[in-house]
């Protein structure tokens, strides 16, 4: 497939998109408008005529604009890209965008929180979703899934209930896109089956950094299907080329407050200057004859098969290249489903999907005004379409002749059906047979043992952080007996942590462990092994002063962007600032419009002017404060030394004179002038491990 056939959508939207420039102000009706400030009046102060059609129209049309927003995933970005296979996989798929490495696939990509509407904040405690959709030459392919591998219920018939308790309190609609709040916690403390996936929302993974650099899965167990009819099962994973990080929970609420759109932001950014986020697409597959060699139900979706025993199997990569030209046309109105699937990519019996496949395209119909929402643009598939589905709101189509029925013959049976063999989807064939009950499977029925996995396998500060989440969580409930039926909850998972999250709330810790703690572990589980080799697109603040450093800062400047970094030059107000060697320097933006928060690494180049002013501004110091405080990389050159002595840091030892460049605890410091390439190539290291988490930092005040 060439790339011009890889770049079909975008062929296919262009033709639709409006360009103002090519033309004047229209109704419409395509009636040309020469005034759209004043309405049309009886006289200079006279009332308002109904026969300004102008009028009407663009009143009307503001007044009819919004649509149902989402019930969940209301928040959201979207991204255009492409992807392209590594080899073919035709030994388990017949999937045609799976059988080269030469065909590139248009796609289509939206991330979002799932609780909050689409007025909360991006970086609040939540799942985030991860859907894509393919535009295959056999139509649209929809990988619909979120940044955890399970979900908090295993049938379909309890996501209402599940919904209804993490959504505001219906009394006052308190609080917004939180978990943290009595009907959530009531749920899930009676209900056994969601505490695998609560372990991952009280984790470090529910505050992602960006959505560049969060991991995605289908949650369920699908089914390829070979040109043979062979069926092999398989678990879907997008791995980010850059690495998984995520935020800290005191920094995830500032920024909530200082950027509410962080997420969105850094994704259309990086987009814009060319830094394409990359994806890929990894599989685990499973023989059919081995459904039920595992410990666990394989079409469980509170259940993980664990990287060490069906290790991933890379298959392909996806960029993301282009934004999106309009929000509402594009990214709102994209519409997914899970019941979008192509020859050779087939359902298995897990409830939870089989009652997605309802209700996915349930909601489509009122959100997007009925049932031809597939031909709104950023919807429609490149295959071609032909079938007698002609009526209903918003039909685009224009179906020539006589019949829209089959079978016909008066055109002349048009549109024919196809055979398997010209690419007609088949369902794959299986014995189903069964007395009709309302009973789940025994082998649901346990619920501890993979979330146990999941706190066994984090590393020491990431249980920090989840006994921490679950304190503050628990914390905001005013029942205390919900606390109490959460602990007994966690002590069946892990005593240690039922014991620690009972202390910070106020109840008694359980007296004996409810289980016993298997101490499996599965090390690809803990964000203490994302890789730690790049600093590509983190966000560096560089803060001086007047009198500053001119050189060190140029240098700093170009060997962070020589290593793939984004540094801005911050100062005490905006433009340009004086340098200490003459001339100016150059300022991307003033502190006060930004936050430390903002940024994954914070610098101070020398300069004794600029390091005095600096260490005499709050706000600068509180940079850097915070910064430390968040395990976020620090450095400082020169004079800029002093301001990191002024600040007290606990346990950190800083260059002296003769020290040449210091990295103690992920703060790099050169007070007697050294290269400043190696006091980047050090800062570079450090930002590279994302956090340094053996500081004492709880004495910093920030």
């Amino acid at each position: 497939m060439s790339t011009d056939e890889a770049r079909a959508k975008q062929e296919q939207l262009d033709p639709l998109r409006d360009r103002p420039e090519d033309g004047p102000l229209t109704t419409n009706f395509g009636s040309r408008v020469d005034d759209t400030d004043n309405s049309l009046s009886a006289g200079e102060r006279g009332p308002t005529l109904m026969e300004d059609f102008h009028f009407r129209e663009k009143v009307t049309h503001f007044d009819h604009e919004r649509i149902p927003e989402r019930v969940v995933h209301a928040r959201g970005a979207g991204a255009y890209g492409y992807f392209r296979p590594y080899a073919s996989l035709a030994e388990y798929t017949k999937a045609d965008f799976l059988q080269s490495e030469d065909r590139e696939t248009p796609v289509f990509v939206r991330f979002s929180t799932v609780a909050g509407s689409r007025g909360s904040a991006d970086t609040v405690r939540d799942v985030r979703g991860f859907a894509t959709k393919f535009y295959t030459r056999e139509g649209n392919y929809d990988l619909v899934g979120n940044n955890f591998p399970v979900f908090f219920i295993q049938d379909a018939i309890k996501f209402p209930d599940f919904v209804h308790a993490v959504k505001p309190e219906p009394d006052n609609e308190i609080p917004q896109a939180q978990s943290a709040h009595d009907t959530f916690w009531d749920f899930v403390s009676l209900q056994p089956e969601s505490m695998h996936m609560v372990m991952w929302l009280m984790s470090d993974r529910s505050i992602p950094r960006s959505y560049r650099m969060m991991q995605g899965f289908g949650v369920h167990t699908f089914r390829f299907v070979n040109a043979e009819g062979r069926g092999t099962f398989v678990k879907f994973h997008w791995r980010p080329v850059l690495g998984t990080h995520s935020l800290v929970w005191e920094e995830a609420q500032t920024i909530a407050g200082k950027d509410p759109d962080y997420n969105r932001r850094d994704l259309w950014d990086a987009i814009e200057r060319g830094d394409y986020p990359e994806f890929e697409l990894a599989v685990q597959l499973v023989p059919e004859d081995d459904e039920f060699r595992f410990d666990f139900d394989l079409l469980d979706p509170t259940k993980i098969i664990p990287e060490e025993t069906v290790p991933l199997r890379p298959i392909g990569k996806m960029v993301l290249d282009r934004n999106p030209d309009n929000f509402f046309a594009e990214t709102e109105q994209v519409a997914f489903h899970t019941a979008h699937v192509v020859p050779g990519i087939d359902f298995t019996n897990d409830p939870l999907l089989q009652g997605r496949n309802f209700s996915y395209l349930d909601t489509q119909l009122i959100r997007l005004g009925g049932p031809n929402f597939e031909q709104l643009p950023v919807n429609r598939p490149v295959a071609q379409v032909r079938n007698n589905q002609r009526d209903g709101y918003g039909q685009h189509r224009i179906h020539p002749g006589k019949s829209s029925y089959a079978p016909n013959s008066v055109s002349g049976g048009c549109p024919v059906l196809a055979s398997p063999d010209a690419g007609a989807y088949v369902h794959h064939q299986e014995r189903v047979d069964g007395v009709k009950i309302r009973k789940r499977s025994e082998s649901f029925s346990e619920h501890y043992s993979q979330a146990t996995l999941f706190w066994n396998s984090m590393a020491d500060w990431e249980k920090e952080h989840i006994v921490a989440a679950y304190r503050f969580e628990l914390g905001k409930t005013t029942h205390r007996e919900i606390r109490e039926r959460t602990v007994e909850q966690l002590n069946h998972i892990d005593h240690t942590l039922a014991t620690a999250v009972a202390e910070g709330i106020g109840v008694r810790p359980p007296a004996e462990p409810a289980g016993r703690n298997h101490g499996r572990t599965s090390p690809a589980l803990s964000l203490a092994n994302s890789p730690t080799d790049s600093i590509a697109t983190r966000r560096i603040a560089i803060l001086v002063a007047d009198g500053v450093a001119k050189e060190q800062v140029s240098a700093l400047r170009g060997a962070l962007s020589e290593a793939g970094a984004v540094p801005e030059v911050l100062a005490p107000h905006d433009g340009e600032v004086r340098a200490a060697e003459g001339g100016t320097v150059g300022v991307d933006r003033a502190m006060n419009t930004m936050a430390s928060v903002l940024y994954d690494a914070v610098c101070v180049p020398g300069g004794a002017d600029s390091a005095g002013t600096l260490g005499e501004d709050g706000l600068a110091r509180h940079y850097v404060a915070e910064a430390f405080k968040h395990g976020k990389g620090v450095a400082a050159l020169g004079e800029g030394v002093g301001l990191l002595r002024g600040l007290g840091l606990p346990g950190i030892r800083l260059s002296g004179e003769g020290d040449g460049v210091v990295d103690d605890h992920g703060v790099v410091s050169s007070a007697d002038g050294a290269a400043v390439t190696d006091v980047a190539a050090a800062f570079a290291d450090v930002i590279a491990c994302h956090r340094h988490w053996d500081r004492d930092s709880d004495r910093i005040v920030a």
